[in-house]
């Protein structure tokens, strides 16, 4: 089978489910919706923006002036720490039950203008140890059962806001897309006798076409099974089920990587890249979960060009998930994207 050319499908194994690869399509012209893109650029500073220090947030509470990582609670919480114990079935077709949890934002810096990409390693070991230390204190709550760290960037990916930040949902049940790896993680050792992402890290290694960077502590690749276009997974060498479970050295090869593969989306199409990312982690809920191994998915709608995006649509709603370029390609083409931001080679070109 020529998988450069002939359709195919995959197997996620983290999700126990098929991907059609369609290469042959990349041919077709495209004649639908055009993005229209933005590279301006913001001030430090933006008194109009809630998440800058000493700006009054919704509601009248004002930030403080503060320097580095700065979390507060959402003032438009999607989970309520206080909702009251209720639960709704009626014979097992309307099932309901009440989920309290709480929603945390994390500001990723004082300054307005920087993005991942953009911050020096030092800030970003910052933005991981509190990752890490809001994992650790929302998890040894015993109503909460699982802890998601998130970043939406950019507006195509829903962000109301530019200024650098993320979120935090604590929730009291662990949410589909965890429970359905935690499913597949168990399996898998159960019939293989190890750990499915353990395995799966050393073959990438061995192979190296789905690279895309790495250093000491994490990989990151291009999943053999991916959907979306230049999808990546980052996975600690090491196995280790949760963030409060990386060594220092660690966190610092977190914080390195995270500012390669940001840098690499963003020199791509030399255009600020949106993309949803997240930390899938063990569960909080006091059960041994040794099977678990600690992994980021980052998913990026950009298709083609800067101003082509990729929606779920059609067959990819009603039938399998569908993709047009290989991972292979997808890996290739960011493998070879400078990790030198190119707002800072326009900046020197300029000088």
């Amino acid at each position: 089978m020529n998988r450069a050319t002939q359709p195919h499908v995959r197997f996620n194994p983290l999700r126990g489910e098929w991907v059609l690869v369609s290469p042959q399509r990349t041919a077709r012209p495209w004649q639908g919706q055009i993005e229209r893109t933005q590279d301006d650029d913001p001030p430090p500073f933006d008194p109009s923006c809630y998440l800058c220090p000493g700006v009054a947030r919704a509601g009248g509470a004002a930030n403080p002036r503060y320097t580095s990582t700065f979390v507060f609670d959402n003032d438009y919480p999607a989970l309520l720490p206080d909702s009251r114990v209720e639960q709704m079935d009626v014979d097992d077709l309307l099932v309901a039950r009440s989920e309290p949890g709480r929603c945390r934002v994390v500001c990723f810096s004082p300054r307005h203008d920087l993005t991942l990409a953009r911050m020096d390693r030092p800030s970003l070991r910052r933005v991981v140890d509190t990752w890490i230390e809001e994992a650790q204190s929302l998890g040894a709550d015993p109503a909460i059962a699982y802890v998601q760290v998130f970043e939406n960037r950019g507006a195509p990916m829903g962000a109301s806001n530019p200024h650098p930040h993320g979120q935090i949902w604590a929730t009291a049940s662990v949410p589909n897309e965890p429970a359905r790896e935690a499913a597949r993680f168990r399996a898998y050792r159960a019939s293989h006798g190890g750990c499915l992402l353990c395995d799966y890290a050393r073959l990438e290694i061995a192979r190296g076409e789905r690279l895309v960077c790495d250093n000491a502590a994490f990989i990151a690749v291009v999943p053999f099974w991916a959907v979306w276009p230049f999808e990546i997974l980052l996975l600690p060498r090491r196995h280790v089920p949760a963030l409060p479970g990386l060594h220092p050295d660690e966190r610092d090869g977190l914080a390195d990587i995270l500012k390669r593969i940001t840098t690499r989306y963003d020199n791509i199409f030399e255009t600020p890249f949106p993309y949803s990312m997240g930390f899938h982690q063990a569960p909080t809920d006091g059960a041994a979960h040794d099977e678990w191994h600690l992994h980021a998915h980052f998913y990026p709608p950009l298709l083609r060009s800067a101003t082509v995006r990729k929606f779920m649509v059609g067959f990819e709603m009603l039938g399998s998930p569908q993709r047009d370029v290989t991972p292979e390609d997808a890996a290739a083409t960011i493998r070879a994207t400078s990790e030198e931001h190119y707002r800072e080679r326009r900046a020197i070109a300029a000088e």
